[in-house]
Parts: C-alpha cells; structure tokens; sequence
C-alpha cells in the first residue's frame, strides 16, 4: 500500500489548496535564500580576519608526555606533531568519556545518562572497520568543529563539538595524528538507546540553532596572551563548561550562569567562577594550580568522582604555563553567587564522640558510631585526617569544601563509589562502601559528618542515596 500510495490522484476537493502550498513553499524557500545571499555578502565585505591558526596563541607543548612507540624518528615534524597531539588529547581529556574498559583504551563503550536516554561513546582508535581507521582528516575535523559524523549523521552533544568547534585546526591535526599512532582496537560498542523522538539525529539541527555557534577561539586583543592561552583551554579543549555550567530545558548551556555550577550523574560540579563565597574568588593561585596538578588543595579540597578523573587523566600533565594560564582566565569570570553565605572551605570543628559512645548501648542506625567503624581509621575520630598535608594524607573533613557544600550528594557519592585517584603526586586510594553499607547507612554517615565537619544544612535521606546508586 505504501508503495502505491505516491501514484494515487488527489482529492478533487482539496486541488484548490495545492497551488496556494507550492507558492508558500516557494515564497519561504526566496526567502531563506535572501537570507543565505545576506549572509554571504556580508561575510566578503567584512574586514578581513585573520585564521585563528595565525593568531598569537602560545603554543602547547608535549615535554613531560611519552613518545608514542610507533611515532616517527625523534625530531622529525612528525614526530612532534603526534608529540604535541598527545598533549592536547590529554589537555581535551579524550579517554574519560572514550575509555570504559581500561583494557581497551580510547575503544568507547563509556555509558552517558542523560534526561533523554543513555549515550554510548565510540571508538576512536584507528580500527578500520569499527574505529576512525578509514575517517579522513576532513572527516574527523568536521566532527570536532561542526558536530557532524562521516556519513553526514549529526552528533549528540554528549560529545563537545560546542567546545571543541573553538580549537585551531592545527590542533585538530595534531590530535588526529596521535589518535593515529593508538593500537587499532576491534570493537562495537553497545547501541545507543534514547527515547523517541530523540532517537531522531536530524533534530539535532534545531538544537544546533539555539545552542551552538560553530567557529574557532579569537584572541582577544585587549587581554594578555596568557588570558588568552587560558580562554582558550577553558573554553574549547579543556571544556570545563559542560560540566561547570547549568543546564536549559534543551540541555544547552545557560551562557548568563558561565562556571557556576551544575550536577551531572549526581555529582555536583562547583561554582568556579570569581565569586568569593560560592565560587573559587578568595582561594590563592597555587592552591589553584595544586588542585589542577595534584587533585588536593589542603585545607580546600580534594579532587574525586569525575573531577578526580580529570586530574588523573588530563590536568596534571599540562604545562605549569598552561595552569597559570587557567588560573589567569578564571580569575576574569564575572562572579555568580550561588545563595551560600559562608565559603564550602570555613565549616567544621573536631569531633569528641568517642569519648561520648563509650560504654553507650547503641539501637538503630546510629552516624556517629558508623563514622568511628568505618571511616575513623583514616580520617581520625575527630574528623582532621591523618598526615596533614602530605603527599598522600588523608584528608581532613574540617575546612574540606565536599563536606562544607549546601548540598550531600558528593559527600554521599564518595562514600558509595569511592576514591582512586593516581598522579604524579600520589597514589589516593578510599574504599567504596556501596556494596558494604545500605542506603540508610550511608545516609546516616552522611548526615552525622555534615552535621559535626561541615555544613549541617546539607542533610540526605535514604531515599536520594538509593537513586544517587542508579547513577552511572
């Protein structure tokens, strides 16, 4: 029937609507080329900008990264090509989302919630048949700049082409070279599975509408060129907005609330703007650049959960020129208060419950006595850590900024899932409780360490751990 259906003559009744639709077509498609020729015109008689290949961004450089083993010889431009495009991979954080099996590196199969459904991460390692093996350079540069697959298939923003569309094309290519030297990996990753209609790829030219704008990073003239090495990491390779900023109805980000703050699979990603209180305004630039380089800033913080992965993955092997880089560019983000009228970093006293639970016949679910069996050994009963701030200590629940946030869910996330965190610096290591403790357990955990070490506002309840565990 479907195949006779474009034979089939129109009813006599609606022939008169026929010629009044092709004008209206007609007329909107005059327009939309009106519109197009506009565009076009005024892109030629604009003054001339030059390419942003051209412009003085201070180049990144691979010093402290490994060669690949299959590289060029030392010294060729290839060689430093692949080099340099290590770098940046690191600098762009690939193997997060393109890693779920560390058997597998950059295969994909990494599983993305989303309001929509789940998104599954590709394999880009340079499998011909189930990799980027047989994706040309064009190919792979439009996917990063225009958000478009080599069949013309539009990307999901899970992927970043909203940041990465800002990164030169040279870096593309030198990212793409390295990608080159990785072992060819054959693998399928499972299916996406996103609820109709967003099933539907070529929706995604609406959305591209209202929450993209394709083009690559201009420096700023009027601003240093470290200011413009940092907006150019912070914004396009890095992409710390996709995860540092809130989120619209269409999960577009809310450009008037830049870096401050979001929650993503649970995980509360902070307020990094200038603000004082709520943001990042009174820490110092080398508790800043410790943070990004080591994943602790003693008396401040310390890195976990996706974060954590971040340090171990991607900042701490960037340049100390490109830290201050960050640090220089965050500092110029206008402050946005999150409502918190203390700083995360200034709650907390030491605990005497011990003392207190001695000789005490205890019923129920009780946080004190959970905090001093589970947690005590290394945070120490009176919650000020072991080892101060050594390379490797444990850390402080007091003027710790997960414990002193408004809200519990990454306090509660760490306690279910758990910190491991390698560097450079130090091999940090939590257990995970989430298949040891139950929701109430761990609720009460939580509540009894906000209460005595940081923000006794910050309370969960059995409930919110249970979702908190579906998280992915």
């Amino acid at each position: 029937m479907l195949k006779n259906s474009s034979r089939a003559q129109p009813d006599p009744a609606l022939r008169h609507t026929m010629p009044r639709r092709r004008l209206g077509g007609a007329a909107l498609a005059a327009a939309f080329s009106l519109f197009a020729l506009s565009i076009a015109w005024h892109e030629a008689h604009e003054p001339g900008v030059p390419a942003s290949d051209d412009l003085p961004i201070t180049q990144a450089r691979a010093d402290a990264a490994a060669q690949a083993p299959n590289a060029a010889p030392a010294g060729s431009a290839a060689s430093d090509l692949v080099k340099r495009g290590e770098y940046l991979t690191r600098a762009a954080d690939c193997a997060a989302c393109h890693t779920a099996d560390k058997s597998r590196p950059f295969a994909g199969g990494l599983p993305i919630s989303t309001p929509f459904g789940t998104i599954v991460t590709p394999n880009i390692t340079p499998d011909p048949d189930t990799g980027i093996g047989q994706w040309s350079d064009a190919d792979f540069m439009r996917a990063m700049h225009e958000g478009i697959g080599k069949s013309g298939e539009r990307l999901y923003p899970a992927f970043p082409y909203t940041a990465y569309t800002r990164v030169t094309e040279q870096d593309v290519l030198a990212i793409r070279a390295y990608l080159n030297t990785l072992t060819p990996i054959h693998y399928t990753p499972p299916a996406n599975s996103l609820k109709f209609p967003f099933n539907q790829r070529w929706l995604m030219m609406f959305w591209n509408m209202f929450n993209f704008t394709e083009g690559r990073f201009v420096p700023d003239p009027k601003q240093s060129a470290e200011w413009n090495r940092g907006a150019y990491l912070v914004e396009g390779l890095a992409h710390c907005e996709e995860c540092h900023t809130p989120r619209n109805f269409m999960q577009g980000l809310k450009t008037s609330e830049r870096f401050s703050g979001a929650v993503q699979a649970g995980w509360h990603a902070f307020n990094i703007t200038s603000d004082k209180v709520s943001g990042v305004g009174d820490w110092r630039d080398d508790e800043l650049v410790a943070y990004l380089s080591t994943g602790a800033a003693p008396g401040r913080a310390n890195a976990a959960g996706p974060m954590g992965e971040v340090v171990a993955n991607s900042t701490q092997f960037l340049t100390p020129v490109d830290l201050r880089s960050i640090v220089v560019y965050l500092r110029s983000v206008p402050a946005v208060s999150g409502g918190e009228t203390r700083p995360r970093h200034q709650w907390g006293n030491p605990a005497d419950d011990v003392t207190a639970l001695r000789g005490t016949t205890i019923t129920g679910v009780n946080g004190a006595q959970l905090f001093l069996a589970n947690c005590a050994t290394c945070h120490s009963w009176t919650g000020q850590g072991v080892g101060a701030s050594a390379p490797g200590a444990y850390p402080s629940l007091i003027h710790n900024t997960t414990v002193g946030a408004s809200s519990a869910n990454n306090l509660a996330m760490v306690i279910l899932h758990g910190v491991d965190r390698t560097t450079t610096h130090a091999d940090v290591l939590m257990p995970a409780f989430g298949d040891h403790l139950d929701d109430e357990q761990i609720a009460a955990i939580t509540n009894y360490v906000t209460k005595q070490f940081g923000n006794p506002q910050a309370t969960i309840t059995a409930g919110q751990i249970a979702k908190l565990r579906t998280q992915q």
